[in-house]
């Protein structure tokens, strides 16, 4: 038999692989909360019982479906012999495909023709280029779910749940998550501007973002000295086919260091391959616990339960953030529900469904949603996400909307921008002494001071390079872990 891709997140990539598995691993069958049958499932059997969710067959005979299919026939006859222009026979095949899966009302379900589908699947290459951001359509809106850390989106400024209206002057409404990703990646060097409604900003942002090529490298690790005490650090930016294998080796490394704790952050991390967070889960879940659970459309449930030998004696404390989603949310809900570690932070993102390219023959594919994912407690976190036992947020500079400096921002100018603008100086050492977005004389000597330091012009008004500096040193007091309050709080749980 032969086997499919099985998608965890369905939330693309703009700069990194979504992932895919090709099996589920080891299980108790459920039916609602009851078990009625407990063993072990061959590769080969949980392949079938994935192939038979799909209807048993790896091919629908369309005569089966005949007294079904005679409307849309009918349709498609009367199209062809009677539109006053001759329509083309593959757009309206095609025009009726998306149409089911739009009744469907699922974001994460859609049909990629053949060259669509071939980006695709290009960009679950190593690296590619691109912005650095992962997107979900939400509300039928394109919608940034993570910039990825250290990334150009990051440094343009793009936040969770910004909304991309227009792709460099076009509105994007009516395409596919799949189409607005293709035309949002480009050539390393080349610059697209997003037109970006955010909440709470009244007006739309325009974001220029310089695409550059984006590594994957997905696992980074160190040992923080705090009270003390050595702790380990593990940051996943996503799960790639080989970030179980790289996060073995450096647990490994650090344990051999010698470490009194583990911090797992997640923060911004999209997701990916389903194979990769069971594998890690292996390494830091409790023997015979849960790691996850899947669901089908009956409601049975297979239950993916830790190998671990024996249980890890020190404390493991996890960061995830809004961004956090997916395999990220899986990850942290194992080690808060079966694991009884803290997580730290703010409610992860809310991916909670399972998605699988089914290919139609031609080089097209369906992605289709075919199964939930649950916590290991059988929680459905899909639209709410992870929440964490320790809830801390990070400091408002961190959530600042970036500068629009079309025009100067001057003296007895009220506005949002003039509002970033004062958050911005206040972080970075120049406090205009307020920050409701009236540019007074307090602000101006603030700017002052600010362009001074930093050997610009001294206008007292922020022009396009005053805002474009002022962003670039507010990404690195982000970046400074001093300010890093989420972080902080983590070091204090682990080392009690």
């Amino acid at each position: 038999m032969q086997t499919k891709k099985l998608f965890l997140p369905m939330i693309l990539v703009l700069a990194v692989m979504i992932g895919s598995i090709g099996t589920l691993v080891v299980i108790d069958v459920f039916a609602g909360d009851e078990p009625v049958e407990e063993n072990q499932m061959s590769d080969e059997e949980i392949m079938e019982a994935v192939m038979e969710q799909m209807g048993g067959q790896e091919e629908i005979h369309l005569g089966d479906l005949e007294e079904e299919m005679e409307k849309i026939a009918q349709a498609y006859h009367t199209l062809m012999e009677r539109y006053v222009d001759e329509p083309d026979a593959e757009k309206l095949i095609e025009g009726a495909i998306i149409g089911m899966l739009e009744s469907l009302e699922d974001p994460y379900s859609e049909y990629m023709d053949a060259d669509t589908a071939s980006q695709f699947m290009e960009s679950l290459d190593s690296s590619f280029e691109g912005i650095g951001a992962e997107v979900s359509m939400i509300n039928g809106r394109v919608t940034i779910v993570a910039p990825f850390r250290d990334s150009p989106a990051e440094r343009a400024g793009l936040r969770p749940n910004d909304q991309v209206m227009e792709i460099d002057g076009e509105d994007i409404e009516g395409l596919t998550l799949t189409e607005a990703v293709m035309k949002i990646r480009g050539e390393q060097g080349t610059t697209v501007t997003l037109t970006i409604d955010r909440p709470g900003v009244s007006d739309p942002l325009e974001i220029d973002v310089v695409r550059d090529e984006i590594p994957i490298e997905t696992v980074h690790s160190e040992i923080i000295e705090e009270s003390g005490q050595r702790i380990g650090y593990l940051e996943l930016t996503s799960f790639s086919e080989n970030t179980a294998e790289r996060f073995e080796e450096e647990l490994t490394a650090l344990e051999e260091d010698g470490i009194d704790g583990l911090i797992i952050d997640v923060r911004g991390n999209p997701g990916g391959y389903l194979q990769s967070v069971e594998d890690i889960g292996n390494l830091i879940i409790p023997g015979g616990s849960p790691i996850l659970q899947i669901e089908d459309r009956d409601g049975e449930r297979m239950r993916t339960i830790s190998s671990l030998d024996e249980d890890i004696d020190y404390p493991i404390v996890s960061i995830i953030d809004e961004g956090s989603a997916s395999a990220s949310e899986i990850l942290s809900a194992a080690l808060k529900e079966a694991g009884g570690h803290d997580v730290v932070g703010q409610s992860s993102f809310g991916k909670g469904t399972v998605q699988q390219t089914i290919p139609m023959g031609d080089g097209s594919q369906l992605k289709l949603t075919l199964f939930r994912w649950l916590t290991s407690d059988g929680n459905n976190i899909n639209e709410v996400g992870v929440e964490p036992t320790v809830e801390v947020a990070q400091p408002d500079f961190f959530y600042v909307s970036p500068i629009s400096a079309d025009e100067p921002l001057v003296f007895d100018m009220n506005s949002e921008h003039v509002e970033s603008a004062q958050v911005m100086l206040a972080a970075t050492g120049y406090d205009p002494g307020r920050e409701d977005g009236y540019f007074d004389e307090g602000t101006v000597e603030a700017v002052e001071a600010f362009q001074e330091a930093e050997g610009l012009d001294v206008t007292g008004e922020i022009g396009e390079e005053t805002a474009d500096r002022l962003q670039e040193v507010l990404i690195e007091q982000i970046q400074d872990r001093e300010n890093d309050l989420q972080l902080k709080r983590a070091l204090e749980l682990v080392t009690g």
